[in-house]
């Protein structure tokens, strides 16, 4: 049996049934869709969070209330923690012996920054921090300088901006020593940060950093304190002993008992990974499902399709089986025909997935990594599918009587 022949068959099917199979093919590019699209936006967001996380370095280690990323059941574990706050931070920066970059940070978002006449869009986030930041999470100052432990002892009104907020209130003007307003409060602007671009849907361009004891004073609230705490270890290989001295001296400073659990989360680089894997684990199940569901409705119609195409076609297999043909040709060549109607729905799929997945990753600012290994799973579940939903069709028309079928009108 030639297989060429076979798919040049289902081809002419295709053209000769075309709203029928159009449906069905509907069917299967919209699985393969959802397939490829999810498989983008994974591929995109881990290449994103790897680069993001080798730049900051694998020496680094935070210190927060809660993990990064959490779950309702988590959620209630972790709300009754009490806030790292900045007299802890100050203890705790003492008491440590084996590094000396140690870094506290808070934020707030939708700030709305203002010079002049100018403003920006209230979407900017304020970090409050100190002059170990720059270090611990790997941020250069490209123009003017970072903060200095006297900006944050004096409480200093100073500022350092991100690219965004220049392009939006200093346009082709240097922004060094101009003045900015951030509610009530005036900043002069010491320093630029070196553009980095988007991760996960938000620009790391768009911020203001101020000296952490101006933030506190000014944009806080008390009872909402909570800070992350930012560790460079000396290298890679002293960052197990900085993290176990770290957690003694904290639990110290937190009066933890002996038999008590931290009450504070330790997360390096592999422990985001694997909160990153686990996210990415779910989001991989939603889009096999999502996908899943509408391959099964497509078998569906394929079965039927050939069921129409077996009793469309029963006088040409008796024909066939008249002058020779067996039964496992008659099966081989319906097969084929099933398994080419489904490569050709996933095809489409996988091309309209690429352009929505490229489409998604530009609007949530992620560069764009290809599925390889999605579109193989694609591929080879729509094989899958077309010899599961075209055996039985196969099935009848290899077993048809060929005088009963040469009767056939």
């Amino acid at each position: 049996m030639n297989v060429w022949e076979s798919i040049l068959i289902a081809i002419d099917s295709i053209k000769s049934h075309k709203l029928r199979t159009f449906l069905t093919l509907l069917s299967i590019s919209i699985g393969v869709f959802a397939l490829i699209t999810v498989g983008t936006l994974i591929n995109s967001f881990e290449s994103a969070v790897t680069k993001q996380l080798e730049d900051i370095g694998e020496s680094t280690f935070w210190i927060k209330r809660t993990p990064s990323i959490q779950t309702d059941h988590t959620w209630r574990k972790y709300r009754f923690r009490k806030p790292l706050n900045y007299r802890q931070f100050n203890q705790l920066s003492k008491t440590v012996q084996s590094t000396p970059w140690i870094s506290a940070s808070a934020y707030t978002m939708s700030m709305t920054i203002t010079s002049g006449n100018l403003s920006t869009d209230p979407d900017v986030y304020l970090i409050g921090t100190d002059q170990n930041y720059f270090v611990t999470n790997s941020v250069d100052v490209e123009y003017g300088r970072p903060f200095t432990q006297d900006d944050i002892d004096f409480n200093r009104n100073v500022a350092i901006i991100g690219n965004d907020v220049v392009v939006k209130i200093f346009p082709n003007v240097n922004a060094l020593g101009k003045e900015i307003q951030i509610k009530n409060q005036k900043y002069v602007v010491i320093g630029i940060l070196k553009v980095r671009g988007g991760l996960l849907g938000r620009s790391q361009d768009n911020l203001v950093l101020i000296p952490i004891t101006n933030f506190l004073k000014y944009f806080a609230s008390p009872w909402e304190e909570s800070l992350t705490i930012s560790i460079k270890a000396l290298n890679k290989n002293l960052l197990d002993a900085t993290i176990d001295e770290v957690i003694g001296n904290l639990r110290t400073i937190r009066n933890q008992k002996p038999w008590e659990e931290n009450s504070f989360e330790i997360e390096t680089n592999e422990t985001i990974s694997q909160q990153f894997g686990s996210f990415v684990s779910y989001l991989s199940i939603f889009g096999f499902l999502s996908g899943g569901f509408a391959l099964v409705a497509a078998g569906v119609g394929i079965m039927n399709i050939m069921l129409i195409a077996v009793k469309e076609r029963t006088k040409e297999i008796g024909i066939r089986k008249s002058v020779g043909a067996k039964n496992r040709w008659i099966m081989f060549q319906f097969i084929i025909e099933a398994v080419t109607l489904c490569q050709i729905g996933g095809i489409i799929g996988i091309l309209f997935g690429f352009v929505g997945g490229m489409f998604l990753g530009d609007a949530i600012k992620l560069p764009l990594y290809f599925p390889i290994n999605w579109v193989i799973l694609s591929v080879i579940i729509c094989m899958v599918l077309g010899v599961t939903f075209g055996a039985y069709p196969a099935y009848r028309a290899a077993k048809l009587d060929p005088v009963e079928a040469l009767r056939y009108e």
